[in-house]
């Protein structure tokens, strides 16, 4: 047999053997040896759903919201974190007492928000059809640091405009009960 035979045969040889599929385990899995399954990708996390606790009424129109209220540091921290929708009826209330400059980012946020900022009940300033952050560190939002705000309401994205919302605007929101 001359070299370039057995060159081509032990080629062949080689390929074939990395064909050959690894040992099959209890579980109906190829494993290869000494190696541990690894999972395919990690489960997203869920976002959290509160129980509508508050309704948002804008005074001098019928539009109104159900608000789920983000009422612990925690519940604040996840806000509307790995939503995939938000209902155009529906929305999230941040408090703030005492009143406070604020700004929010949308880390792990997954839809575009429309973010309202009041100070007792008046709209004074609205974040519009904010996009999820796609740059560490996220960018912020909100009014400039000398406006203090006591409330927030975050809604679908470009639903405040849809409905003519402006800075100015009075926003009722009245706690339900649970």
């Amino acid at each position: 047999m001359s070299f370039t035979s057995r060159l081509c045969l032990a080629l062949c040889g080689t390929v074939l053997v990395g064909c050959v599929p690894f040992p099959v385990d209890d579980s109906g899995l190829s494993t290869p040896p000494s190696e541990t399954p690894v999972s395919q990708s990690a489960p997203r996390p869920q976002g959290q759903m509160l129980s509508i606790t508050a309704t948002a009424k804008i005074i001098g129109s019928e539009q109104r919201f159900g608000l789920e209220v983000a009422e612990t540091a925690e519940q604040q921290r996840l806000g509307l974190m790995y939503r995939e929708f938000l209902p155009d009826n529906r929305g999230m209330l941040f408090e703030f007492d005492p009143a406070r400059p604020v700004s929010f980012w949308m880390k792990n946020c997954l839809i575009n928000l429309d973010m309202i900022f009041l100070r007792e009940g008046v709209v004074q300033a609205i974040a519009h059809d904010v996009p999820p952050c796609e740059n560490d560190p996220c960018p912020t939002y909100g009014p400039p640091t000398t406006v203090n705000i006591d409330q927030v309401i975050e809604i679908r994205g470009g639903l405040a405009k849809e409905i003519n919302l402006q800075a100015g605007d009075r926003i009722e929101v009245t706690k339900t009960n649970e």
